[in-house]
């Protein structure tokens, strides 16, 4: 049994941590740390978790909490990791930061997009970017893992094995993604007020949201280039989940007959099944079915699937996910199950939603 603490537990990622960790047989949850709610009980905060946790929310002192614990998740805004990671907080435990302080490898690129200046840069190389799926092997012995973003990992998931396989034009990638109000947090905002949200759908962060160098950066390892491309997020009327709808031209390959064509269904679904048919949380759909939010929602999947369109050689890839838990939780614990040894469907084994 190891000890975890979290802080911004009252968060909705925070609180998704302590929904998952409380169903995991390996972890026990000693600190919520949460500015807003301090010695306030957490399930006062969060009354599903009424009779289940009955700690109170404690502050945000990473040091002592180092001396504690064996994992510390920060659930927190961008910046705050930044600013108060020592090399004695690493040196007595691991950290996963589920904000972006390093998620980015040029600082540069960091500071560009997210108007800060990054407080601990000297961490920036060492911590591994936890897309489990595809950096599995680099996380052993790690002691930092910067955990994906929701938008992030649906996109890159989505495209992957097309990036990775030389299929597509990745310079032609193009990525139009939904998200649920989850995303946005769990702080006040005039946007996210019902009314402002619900009956309406909209675009938001056009050519600026964060995410995009994060995609650019991931993909352009898989693709062996630096890549360019179109990320709008939109905002929709739902709780929970992301929908990521992708273009790209296909390229041309040369067939074992020496015929130079375009790639087809089969090649690209084989490209899929190489890197996906033994991920336990990446579901790769039947052909013609699309990805739907609602499959995924409460769980760790990704469901990816993708279509050719024959009259302009462009293939659309399309992939769904719980921006909360595979977005952000769940994909937290699965990188701290991988980090300790521990069967990496622990805690996380649970069946979508519905209704």
């Amino acid at each position: 049994m190891i000890k975890a603490g979290i802080i911004g537990a009252t968060g909705y990622a925070g609180a998704e941590l302590v929904r998952l960790l409380y169903g995991h047989k390996e972890v026990e949850v000693v600190w919520y740390g949460s500015r807003s709610y301090v010695d306030q009980k957490f399930a006062d905060v969060y009354h599903n978790m009424f009779q289940l946790v009955d700690d109170k929310c404690l502050d945000d002192n990473l040091p002592k909490l180092a001396e504690e614990v064996d994992v510390i998740f920060t659930a927190t805004p961008q910046g705050y990791l930044a600013s108060v990671l020592t090399e004695e907080i690493l040196e007595k435990t691991k950290v996963i930061d589920l904000s972006a302080d390093y998620r980015i490898k040029d600082v540069a690129t960091y500071e560009k997009w997210y108007g800060i200046k990054h407080q601990s840069p000297q961490f920036i190389e060492e911590a591994v970017y936890g897309l489990c799926e595809i950096n599995r092997e680099k996380m052993q012995g790690c002691r930092l893992v910067a955990n994906p973003g929701c938008y992030t990992t649906c996109s890159i998931l989505t495209a992957y094995p097309l990036v990775k396989e030389g299929l597509i034009d990745v310079n032609t990638l193009i990525v139009d993604a939904k998200s649920g109000t989850s995303g946005a947090g769990r702080g006040a905002k005039l946007p996210n007020l019902f009314c402002e949200v619900n009956e309406n759908i909209k675009a938001y962060g056009v050519t600026t949201h964060r995410h995009t160098p994060e995609i650019e950066e991931q993909l352009g390892y898989a693709a062996g280039q630096e890549i360019l491309i179109n990320f709008t997020p939109h905002l929709v009327p739902m709780n929970r989940g992301i929908l990521a709808t992708e273009y790209a031209t296909l390229k041309k390959v040369t067939y074992p007959d020496g015929t130079l064509d375009y790639p087809s269904e089969e090649m690209l679904r084989a490209a899929y099944d190489k890197y996906y048919k033994d991920e336990k949380f990446v579901r790769l759909l039947d052909p013609g079915v699309c990805p739907e939010t609602k499959w995924v929602e409460g769980s760790n999947y990704v469901d990816v699937n993708f279509i050719i369109d024959e009259r302009t050689h462009r293939v659309v890839m399309m992939g769904a996910l719980d921006n909360i838990v595979k977005g952000a939780a769940g994909q937290a614990v699965q990188n701290m199950n991988i980090l300790f040894g521990f069967d990496e469907k622990e805690g996380l084994d649970l069946v979508p939603m519905f209704p």
